[in-house]
């Protein structure tokens, strides 16, 4: 039995979207985001209070990196994952968790413009500086892609699953360059069907397509 606990438009839909990749029969518990998190019921599944919570025959995993490394290992080792003595498994490892990288930027910015409701308890320099490095995270990920069509040559893999979610949150808050191979990359991976059932449906997070940083005066 695999249940995923999640909520939409957070890391956890990296895990949704690679369990749909993976076709193997699962259970989605949607929560909103909101306290239901802190409840203590949901702190017996992760402790931390935070998305996702996988359960897998009768173990709970949370962390999703961790949860891509042991889903793939499990069930695609050789085509989502790469197994320990493959050629591209250290890359692939790379990928899979720079993703976080860029999740940590995206997840300050959900803060500055979503969860803070007040304006006076926004940030503008914070808004600026947190964009200013998912442009980074993106000039990383485009060197990368010259000349491939995924991020490992042997294909598509669950580390385009990882950093293609966490582009599709950054992209909340920084755009993606125009005519660039990330764009095309991105293009590519979001047409997949695995990407479309992850997207949220009413409960979104995100009310807007673009969060404009707030000016500094």
């Amino acid at each position: 039995m695999i249940r995923l606990h999640h909520c939409p438009q957070t890391r956890s839909m990296r895990s949704l979207w690679l369990l749909h990749e993976l076709g193997i029969p699962f259970e989605v518990i949607t929560y909103p985001f909101d306290k239901t998190l802190r409840s203590e019921a949901f702190l017996a599944l992760n402790p931390a209070g935070r998305v996702p919570a996988l359960e897998l025959d009768g173990t709970v995993l949370f962390e999703t990196g961790a949860i891509t490394e042991i889903l793939c290992e499990r069930f695609s080792p050789d085509t989502l994952g790469r197994a320990s003595d493959h050629g591209e498994r250290a890359q692939w490892l790379v990928w899979v968790h720079f993703a976080e990288t860029i999740s940590q930027h995206s997840a300050a910015l959900t803060q500055q413009h979503v969860a803070l409701r007040e304006d006076h308890m926004r940030s503008p320099i914070v808004m600026k500086l947190e964009a200013a490095r998912i442009a980074k995270c993106y000039a990383a990920l485009e060197t990368r892609l010259q000349g491939r069509e995924y991020l490992l040559d042997g294909g598509f893999s669950a580390a385009d699953v990882s950093v293609g979610q966490a582009v599709y949150m950054a992209r909340h808050f920084a755009r993606v360059p125009a005519a660039s191979a990330l764009e095309r990359w991105y293009a590519r991976i979001s047409a997949r069907p695995a990407f479309l059932a992850s997207l949220p449906g009413g409960a979104a997070l995100f009310k807007q397509a673009f969060f404009e940083p707030w000016p500094l005066d």
